[in-house]
């Protein structure tokens, strides 16, 4: 067994999750490992009608399932085993509980997402991840 066989990878679509992604690809190439890229979206209704709820899921999900799909393109392509999941809820306690779940050996992620607004109304995902984490945690810039 390696010191890190299995990866978890939090995907959002933003250049620095990407660049994680690069950096886990490389950790999982010298340890033998497998990578699972896992995107988390979260659902707030606000003053939305149940249809329009529905349509922004269906986006949303959409949106997920696509940034899951490059990032399994780019680490196939690069022979690595990988796997996807696409969750709905809090995005720091769904990293965190597939991470235990999981067993993971090492969390990998990029230092901030996509919106800025976001992670101050939020806080950081990096920040909660890494201070809960069951696992070493990599943050990427």
């Amino acid at each position: 067994m390696s010191v890190f066989e299995k990866i978890l990878v939090p995907l959002d679509g933003s250049e620095r999750s990407l660049n994680a992604l690069e950096k886990a690809i490389q950790i999982a190439k010298k340890f033998d490992g497998k990578i699972t890229l896992i995107n988390v979206y979260s659902v707030s209704s606000f003053r939305m009608t149940p249809s329009q709820v529905f349509a922004y899921v269906v986006e949303i999900r959409k949106s997920g399932e696509s940034i899951l799909a490059e990032g399994k393109k780019i680490a196939f392509d690069k022979g690595i085993q990988v796997e996807t999941l696409l969750k709905e809820g809090h995005i720091v306690e769904e990293i965190l509980q597939k991470a235990r779940d999981g067993n993971f050996d090492l969390i990998v992620m990029g230092a901030r997402g996509i919106s800025k607004i976001k992670e101050i109304l939020l806080g950081s995902v990096s920040h909660g991840v890494t201070t809960h984490a069951p696992c070493p945690v990599l943050v990427v810039k």
